[in-house]
């Protein structure tokens, strides 16, 4: 979109300057423009826009300073919005970099030009111009940032949900390799309806909430926590292999066996899980440790139950 404004906005003054036979502002103009639009036939082809909006902003300033070193002050307020543009194509930091460079070579440029007073009055409305973009793209990163992670967390236990369970599952599947191992346990509370039907549905989130709590306190900062669906959570253990998983389930089940949630009512859970093995998708992975988990519900609850993987196959043999 921003190269789209800028080609009608630099191209007519490019064909002017032509017309008028002022050859190297023109060229200077088409040049922009021609690199502008290539700028923009690739990420409309490509759709990545991360190299792209550094390549535009760096471009878009070495324009400007070319511009405002041929023609003098009469152009400089071209740098103010080359310099605002910045801000919004890249992150906040890296923003502030490049336009530090071009403010430098822009004094530099008009020092002789123009006197000292005029120099530091231009010199201080690119510093503030520069620090209240700043300010206004550092907070409105931090707020992106605090609303992408309130949509991807489970409003009552403050674990993922279900949208970013499955951006996170995707994710483990595109970039496994095979050399280091992850595993999947899907967890259910045993008999959780009968917890609502007998004491209320104040206690039974109470319940939920209590059960995060444990999860939380035998994962560590690299595993994966999500509510999948009622009393369904699922943990990724990155880097886990299935051995390590299953001591992890084990430790799950025996800690929420012995803690009480409700007085007078032992809660349990029932456990499944699942390794991921190449050639494995998401869907297949996730209906591993499912299979696994129904398995411990109909083994009699209050159990773990690991599917035994062969390479792409769910002839799998429970533990």
């Amino acid at each position: 979109m921003l190269c789209s404004l800028s080609i009608p906005s630099i191209l007519p003054f490019g064909i002017y300057r032509l017309l008028h036979h002022t050859w190297l502002q023109a060229t200077i103009d088409l040049v922009i423009v021609g690199g502008v639009s290539s700028v923009m036939a690739y990420v409309w082809f490509t759709r990545r826009v991360r190299a792209a909006s550094l390549i535009v902003t760096v471009f878009y300033s070495f324009g400007m300073v070319a511009t405002i070193y041929v023609k003098g002050i009469d152009l400089v307020y071209w740098a103010y919005p080359t310099m605002v543009s910045a801000f919004f194509l890249l992150r906040p930091n890296i923003a502030l970099l490049i336009n530090g460079c071009s403010l430098t070579s822009l004094v530099t440029i008009l020092a002789s030009q123009v006197p000292l007073l005029n120099l530091l009055t231009i010199a201080i409305t690119f510093v503030l111009i520069n620090m209240f973009s700043y300010i206004f793209s550092h907070r409105t990163a931090i707020q992106h940032k605090e609303l992408h992670t309130e949509a991807e967390r489970d409003f009552l236990t403050g674990v993922g949900n279900r949208r970013a369970l499955e951006d996170h599952l995707n994710t483990y599947v595109v970039e496994f390799d095979g050399r280091v191992e992850s595993s999947l346990l899907l967890l259910d509370i045993d008999h959780f309806k009968s917890v609502n039907d007998q004491f209320g549905h104040a206690v039974g989130d109470a319940v939920l909430k209590r059960l995060c709590e444990l999860m939380r306190s035998r994962t560590r900062n690299s595993d994966r926590i999500f509510r999948y669906g009622g009393e369904e959570f699922i943990i990724i253990a990155n880097g886990a292999n299935l051995q390590s998983a299953t001591g992890l389930a084990e430790d799950l089940r025996e800690l929420v066996a012995r803690t009480t949630m409700v007085e007078n009512y032992p809660i349990t859970i029932s456990i499944g899980v699942a390794c991921l093995k190449a050639g494995m998708t998401a869907t297949e992975w996730l209906a591993q440790a499912d299979a696994m988990m129904y398995l411990a519900k109909h083994s009699g609850r209050n159990a773990v139950r690991v599917a035994q993987p062969t390479i792409h196959s769910f002839n799998s043999v429970a533990n």
